[in-house]
């Protein structure tokens, strides 16, 4: 069994021909549980939780639209499952809560993209790397991971390790794995799942996200996975996955978490 819960239509449209050409590769690819989770801010029904001047000029769908998407493509019987992607922001734990329930999500992934108004993974920031002391963003990151993991809004964290995009990582092992133990012990006691994502080979760190040695405290600890492309375009579904598959094999994985109107099953890996 195969999953990719992690999708985006944003670089095309709302429509249902351009979703099928999404859920038409991954059948291709034989993947049986695939879901669209576009990032939150785009849709006016986020702007109390998230609001900066980057966002808010990428702000501009509404939520209603989308549901109707997803009831044409089911009515179509087109298998695809409903979700988002939020981007944690500390502080909003009750706005995040009241817009996740007003929707009937399959699953809700949840993302650290900012630092307060540092955009991590985004090339316009890509300069501030140079000016920010990298343990202090480390530990701010990781800050982050420990209270979506403790806010238990989530049913999977996005690229977890996404903080090393740019390939800006401390050189300091104790360090980081201080960071991946606490973000581990985190989402042990909650209820979210770690996606293992491809995306990371595609960026300029060209890895695999997480780091096998953070998977390797998630398989330690017992936290669930899903397997996650995050592709933008829909040649991207289900890229990579050889490799994916093959690291959660070398950690102890045989199984995976999918996916129902918010109800999870364990899987064998497929």
């Amino acid at each position: 069994m195969l999953t990719d819960y992690h999708n985006h239509l944003e670089r095309g449209t709302l429509t249902l021909d351009y979703l099928k050409q999404f859920t038409d590769n991954a059948k291709s690819k034989t993947i049986e549980h695939f879901g669209i989770s576009e990032h939150a801010y785009h849709f006016y029904q986020t702007k109390n939780i998230l609001s900066n001047p980057w966002v808010n000029e990428r702000r501009y769908y509404d939520m209603e639209d989308y549901v109707k998407l997803f009831q044409q493509a089911w009515d179509a019987q087109i298998d695809v499952k409903m979700s988002i992607e939020m981007d944690y922001t500390p502080g909003k734990h009750q706005e995040m809560a009241e817009f996740i329930k007003n929707y009937d999500f399959d699953y809700v992934i949840g993302s650290i993209h900012w630092i307060d108004d540092f955009g991590i993974d985004l090339g316009e920031y890509k300069h501030e790397w140079e000016t920010r002391n990298l343990k202090e963003t480390y530990t701010s990151y990781f800050d982050q991971v420990v209270t979506l993991a403790q806010s238990n809004l989530f049913d999977i964290i996005g690229h977890i390790d996404l903080v090393k995009i740019f390939n800006y990582i401390p050189t300091d092992e104790e360090f980081l794995f201080e960071q991946y133990e606490r973000a581990t012990t985190a989402l042990a006691n909650s209820k979210t799942c770690v996606e293992i994502s491809t995306a990371g080979l595609r960026k300029q760190v060209g890895q695999l996200y997480p780091d096998p040695r953070l998977l390797q405290l998630c398989y330690n600890k017992g936290i669930p996975i899903v397997l996650s492309s995050d592709a933008h375009v829909p040649e991207d579904v289900g890229r990579d996955f050889d490799k994916a598959v093959d690291l959660a094999r070398s950690v102890g994985y045989t199984s995976i978490m999918t996916f129902q109107k918010g109800e999870r099953k364990e899987v064998p890996l497929g």
